[in-house]
């Protein structure tokens, strides 16, 4: 396993310190576009720059929403697996059964559940029409066999089972029974990610999307990259260390800096093999701010105002998105699946609910292109919290907010509204029905996630025995026994 990592980080190197080749192939222009989804975790809606960030620097970011689109009420779910799980199937979390655990909002290491076997995802779709599919990154919808990405239609998937602080030495799981964290290639476990290596994994994710560029760019390709950072711990590349001007979060300065060189890297090689005009290319980021800034929004990650879900999000298909171009209306993590899909010319399943919607449209900037929303649904873990329509949001607290006027949330215009609140609690009557709230209602429209009887760490846990390590949900996320009888592995 060590000579394979070895191997990993010699091409990361390579790729990152080379110059690109000056020629290429003859460019691929028509056919099906390519499709790139970069996914950050915990990016706050202010910090980039094209969101009014004054404190982290974003060159290619700025160049990617001057030559693109910003989406900016583009919302995903307020923690990781959830919009994961929106993104991946094209639905509410609450739809597909990964709104949260039994006993958390995201799913740990050895887990029971995960993504059911029988979801479609978007991977799954464009493989029809004869894409070929990467995941490179963070992946959080399960770590049992049966939930990996190469599972779920992914040819390639290398990267972290779940989020970079489940590892037994970082803050605040110390003292909890976790394994180690396992690097993943394909469904193999390739190398054990020490704390202190932490900070290759942004440039070894980006060496790897632009190697599979480079290797399908005659054919189409779609490569999912949801990045292991912003979250916590925060830990940047050597050349990016200590060079961020955020005074309040150096480290988190250095990780967006970085997160926006590997930006940079994937659209000069997509632009290097003449596919800019033929690739679609998504930054947005799968929930609030945890460190960061949440800019005009209020609320963080966790929460179901709007900084927790409302996420920075940029569009760029030079010759089809108009350069500098924004749209405020709803859009979501969602309607990714529904709307590679249509640019791919793939069907969309029949027999299940895709709540997701083809914004294909609005990316074009076709005249009168709206919002395909008539409401968008709030969720925390299993409970109902809020509704949206157009410019007003009912929180199911009683609060009604116009967003357009007051993003904030700060002024409450329930009492002067009375019909707005009275049409929006309808809609909310509606989710519960379908979707479900909390306990009391289940909601008709829900599919199981799926569940495994028996799961498996991927790694042994240090000082663990035997019989333990068969039972692994038994931990339970809760502290063990005696913290001091778990001994560190040999790394």
């Amino acid at each position: 396993m060590k000579h394979a990592f070895c191997f990993f980080l010699f091409l990361e190197i390579l790729v990152i310190g080379c110059n690109p080749v000056s020629t290429s192939r003859r460019a691929r222009v028509t056919g099906p576009p390519n499709f790139v989804v970069i996914f950050v975790d915990d990016m706050g809606y202010g910090d980039i720059e094209p969101f009014g960030s004054t404190a982290n620097r974003t060159p290619q970011l700025n160049r990617m929403a001057e030559e693109g689109m910003k989406l900016t009420s583009f919302y995903a779910a307020p923690v990781c697996t959830p919009s994961r799980a929106s993104l991946m199937t094209g639905s509410y979390p609450k739809r597909v059964g990964l709104d949260s655990t039994s006993w958390a909002g995201v799913l740990f290491p050895g887990e029971e559940k995960g993504i059911h076997a029988e979801e479609i995802t978007v991977a799954e779709i464009l493989k029809t029409r004869g894409y070929a599919t990467a995941c490179v990154g963070k992946w959080h919808l399960g770590d049992q066999p049966e939930y990996l990405p190469t599972r779920h239609g992914f040819d390639y998937f290398y990267g972290l089972p779940y989020s970079n602080d489940m590892i037994p030495e970082a803050p605040p799981h110390r003292n909890r029974n976790y394994p180690p964290l396992p690097l993943l290639q394909n469904d193999e476990v390739v190398q054990t990610v020490k704390l202190q290596d932490q900070h290759r994994l942004t440039a070894s994710y980006t060496s790897h999307a632009v190697k599979f560029i480079e290797m399908h760019r005659d054919e189409p390709f779609f490569i999912y990259l949801p990045h292991s950072m912003v979250h916590v711990p925060l830990f940047a590349g050597e050349r990016f260390q200590q060079v961020s001007r955020n005074a309040d979060n150096p480290i988190l300065g250095d990780t967006i800096e970085e997160i926006d060189w590997s930006v940079g890297r994937i659209l000069d090689t997509i632009r290097l093999h003449g596919l800019a005009r033929n690739t679609l290319v998504l930054f947005t980021s799968d929930n609030g701010p945890a460190r960061g800034s949440a800019g005009p929004l209020r609320g963080r990650k966790g929460s179901t105002f709007e900084g927790g879900m409302r996420e920075p999000t940029i569009a760029w298909r030079p010759g089809t998105i108009e350069p500098g171009s924004s749209f405020d209306g709803i859009t979501s993590t969602m309607d990714v699946l529904p709307t590679l899909a249509a640019l791919a010319g793939a069907e969309l399943p029949t027999d299940r609910k895709i709540d997701g919607r083809d914004i294909s449209a609005i990316l074009r900037g076709e005249p009168g292109a709206q919002s395909p929303y008539e409401k968008f649904f709030y969720y925390s873990r299993a409970d109902l919290r809020a509704v949206r329509s157009g410019e007003w949001k009912l929180h199911t607290t009683g609060e009604l907010y116009n967003l357009d006027r007051d993003v904030s949330e700060s002024l409450n215009l329930a009492s002067q509204y009375p019909d707005i609140v009275e049409r929006l609690l309808g809609y909310l009557d509606e989710a519960r029905a379908d979707l479900g709230d909390g306990d009391k209602y289940p909601g008709a429209g829900v599919r199981p996630a799926g569940w495994v009887d028996d799961p498996k760490f991927l790694l042994p846990r240090p000082g663990a025995t035997k019989s333990e390590e068969a039972h692994a949900p038994i931990f339970r996320g809760q502290l063990v026994p005696d913290p001091a009888a778990i001994s560190r592995p040999n790394w």
